[in-house]
């Protein structure tokens, strides 16, 4: 049995962090992990970022209301759910996703938690499970379930390179010249063809 495992950030929703620098003003929030492979030092980066400005939860959540999901990706989700099974495997926390959830039509995702103070404070973080985007996979794998993976950033590389077939989705131009082995697509109906084939 196929599963199709997504990224979240860059591949159906705009990125969070980027949303957020703009609205705030803080440039230095636009870092992601297309920039930044080591998850636990952007993320401590971040939260130092957050706490000298005083931002916290509730700040991040008024501009992810403001965040759609990117033009066509709610299509492309139904129509590739209409054939297999979709699991969207993010590095991202629970307490941002819940809205894009909504709006992608409530799809399986398996994310990461915030520590949060009573004031709204982001004190850090929990990952669900090392690795956790190939951890997952090779789970999936271990229980009979072929993957097939997507991902625009360097921590969607070991769940694409895992899987039976693995596309980059509008990812950079350094991690495609880094991984020509990897086919890379911009449009939708261009990744729903690539990954169809592989199933």
């Amino acid at each position: 049995m196929n599963i199709v495992c997504l990224d979240l950030e860059g591949v159906l929703v705009p990125e969070i962090w980027i949303a957020f620098a703009q609205e705030s003003g803080i440039p230095e929030l636009r870092l992601t992990t297309r920039d930044e492979p080591d998850y636990d030092k952007l993320m401590r980066y971040r939260l130092r970022i957050l706490k000298e400005h005083r931002l916290g939860l509730h700040e991040i959540r008024q501009t992810i209301a403001r965040i759609d999901v990117m033009p066509g990706a709610k299509e492309f989700l139904d129509r590739l759910r209409a054939v297999t099974q979709v699991l969207i495997l993010s590095d991202t926390f629970e307490q941002f996703a819940a809205p894009l959830m909504r709006k992608l039509g409530m799809p399986t995702i398996f994310c990461n938690t915030l520590e949060v103070a009573e004031n709204g404070e982001i004190t850090g973080y929990k990952m669900r499970c090392p690795q956790s985007k190939l951890s997952t996979v090779r789970a999936l794998q271990s229980v009979g379930f072929e993957t097939i993976a997507s991902g625009d950033s360097f921590n969607d590389l070991g769940m694409i390179q895992a899987s039976k077939a693995g596309f980059l989705f509008r990812s950079t131009e350094k991690i495609k010249a880094e991984h020509p082995e990897i086919p890379a697509f911009d449009e939708y109906d261009d990744l729903l063809r690539a990954i169809q084939a592989a199933l």
